[in-house]
């Protein structure tokens, strides 16, 4: 059985070394090509951890999400002079089909302008392009999910030359991977997933990592991690929650868990956490309290990109960051948006970027007004009648001129990024959301006239809350519904701030602080923060199935009497005997406690 061990490593020759330097400057412009297994040594553990420049906050790997350009954009709020402190994963990819499909696999990796027809020799030919360029797209860890090792030792090899790592997906959760047996519903089966991940150790170029979730008991977690890290996994990925929970059932990750697993497992292994992550504070917050080596981020990566960097110092905001009368800011969303635009432009499209006036602050002088030229004819769009039928092709020809569907996964994963970033913005205007929903992928000039909406309604909110002196935004505040809502406990003379003076969490009970703490005016990215599950069922957004009810109930019984307890049987007033709890009795407390 392979150790979690340091490898034993050579250190190159001379003349390797020296070649390897030469790669080195030849890489800055980046269409060099990545240095390989014949270049570099492959180290394990803390050792590799180090030698990527130990970063503590790390892009979730997520279906679809996680692709090159929104990796830009989570870059590109870093410190430039510490990239290496973001370590990012490209969406989950299918062994098989990666393995097997070509069409697939150029997709959904694009390391290279030429599709990855075979495995790429050692170094690879051809000009570096987007996936793992190691001159903007590093560290990078790419992650598979799959069930058979073969299939995921060749799938691996296409990457290898473009990564710093394979990671190996043991936490999604999902019906699809109920379905084809991968991901969380591997975790029955011990010995295959030391089989997958060994089998990289053993053979790959590069280190193995894994990221999975808590189990039903701690010991039960520690000796499915020991499984993980003895196959020869260099980092392991924990996320705090269980398999079940997803969706409104999702709840809060347990930190504690993870605090447990860090001090049972050898320094020697790395960690990661993962789980109730919506802000930066909540970031060094982890930290502290799990003491693991870094953090990683998923949806709350997806509602604000710049959530792993710092904000910038009072007085030097600029026109992208925002920062109200009380203090708090955030990114603005305009900004954020035309950033993720120009990195498509720029690097996916390659295009010049498109002429635009600086980003509006009402510190601005006002501009003069210009009188717009009458327009001839009475054509109130402004053309010639004369032309315009000319200008515009009839139904039929528009219908035989449809664009082909783009296939690019970053022009896919624009209207899905887009509605997670923009949330509180087209909550508010329904007509951006609208324009939004019907933009295509790949039509990027509709994307372009969303940001340009975007950008005007930003424009209004800041006029509106500059000319009120802050008191817009207050106002808006006070009439938010979900801030009113103080959720009752079983008890209903009780809320949660009273239930936490009594020692209660007050976190496991209302998600109500967490609003109140992440709220931003709508023009600033912010976290969604989601319902409890306690919360989705009160408000009927979330059903419990037969089979749950059914065991509520039998809890619901179990719960009237603690152990230890016993029952008599008394005659009531009518003469006929019950049964009667002694001792234990407890008084529908031990639910209110539960969370």
């Amino acid at each position: 059985m392979t150790t979690g061990r340091k490898m034993a490593t050579m250190r190159p020759p001379a003349s390797v070394a020296g070649e390897a330097d030469s790669l080195e400057m030849a890489l800055s412009n980046g269409n060099a090509i990545p240095p390989t297994a014949s270049l570099r040594t492959k180290l394990h553990g803390r050792a590799f951890y180090e030698s990527i420049g130990s970063p503590k906050f790390i892009l979730a790997p997520m279906v679809d999400q996680s692709e090159f350009a929104w990796r830009m954009l989570s870059r590109s709020f870093m410190d430039p002079s510490s990239p290496q402190d973001l370590l990012a994963y490209t969406p989950m990819l299918h062994a098989r089909l990666f393995n097997d499909t070509p069409k697939f696999r150029h997709n959904h990796f694009q390391p290279l302008r030429a599709p990855l027809a075979s495995h790429p020799p050692s170094p690879p030919g051809g000009e570096v392009y987007l996936d793992g360029n190691p001159s903007f797209d590093r560290p990078l860890f790419v992650q598979f999910c799959a069930n058979d090792p073969d299939e995921l030792y060749h799938a691996a090899k296409y990457v290898t030359p473009f990564c710093d790592a394979v990671d190996l997906n043991l936490g999604c959760p999902q019906g699809i991977a109920r379905k084809g047996k991968y991901g969380a519903f591997l975790q029955e089966d011990q010995s295959l997933i030391f089989d997958l991940i060994n089998k990289l150790h053993k053979e790959l170029d590069v280190p193995v990592t894994a990221k999975l979730r808590i189990l039903e008991t701690r010991e039960k977690t520690l000796a499915y991690a020991k499984n993980v890290v003895s196959a020869g996994a260099s980092i392991i990925t924990v996320h705090g929650r269980t398999r079940d929970m997803k969706g409104h059932k999702t709840g809060l990750a347990d930190w504690k868990v993870i605090r447990w697993l860090r001090e049972e497992l050898p320094r020697e292994v790395v960690m990661f956490a993962n789980g109730n992550i919506l802000c930066r504070e909540d970031i060094d917050e982890c930290l502290r309290e799990t003491g693991v080596d870094g953090v990683m981020s998923a949806e709350g990566n997806l509602c604000d990109p710049a959530i792993f960097a710092n904000a910038p110092k009072v007085g030097g905001e600029g026109r992208e960051y925002w920062r109200g009368r009380d203090g708090q800011g955030g990114w603005r969303m305009d900004a954020v948006m035309r950033r993720y635009m120009d990195i498509l432009y720029k690097h996916v499209l390659e295009v010049p970027l498109p002429d635009r006036r600086p980003l509006y602050l009402p510190s601005d002088p006002q501009p003069t007004p210009i009188s717009e030229p009458p327009r001839e004819n009475g054509n109130k769009r402004g053309r010639d009648p004369e032309t315009a039928d000319a200008q515009t092709p009839p139904k039929k020809r528009q219908k035989s001129e449809k664009k082909e569907k783009t296939q690019n996964p970053n022009l896919l994963a624009m209207q899905p990024h887009l509605f997670h970033l923009l949330r509180s913005l087209v909550s508010k205007h329904h007509a951006v959301r609208d324009a939004l929903a019907r933009c295509r992928a790949g039509d990027i000039a509709a994307f372009e006239n969303v940001l340009q909406m975007v950008e005007a309604v930003v424009k209004d909110g800041l006029k509106e809350y500059d000319v009120s002196d802050g008191k817009s935004w207050e106002d808006e505040l006070k009439a938010d519904a979900r801030l009113k809502t103080v959720p009752q406990t079983k008890e209903p003379d009780k809320n949660v701030e009273a239930e936490a003076k009594e020692g209660v969490d007050g976190r496991y009970e209302s998600s109500l602080e967490t609003v109140r703490k992440c709220k931003r005016p709508w023009w600033v990215v912010q976290a969604y923060v989601r319902p409890l599950p306690k919360e989705a069922l009160a408000k009927g957004s979330l059903t419990l199935s037969k089979k749950e009810r059914a065991a509520k109930l039998e809890e619901q019984k179990e719960g009237e009497v603690v152990p230890n307890g016993h029952v008599e049987r008394e005659r009531a007033g009518s003469g006929k005997e019950v049964e009667v709890p002694k001792e234990a009795l407890v008084c529908g407390c031990v639910g209110a406690v539960s969370g």
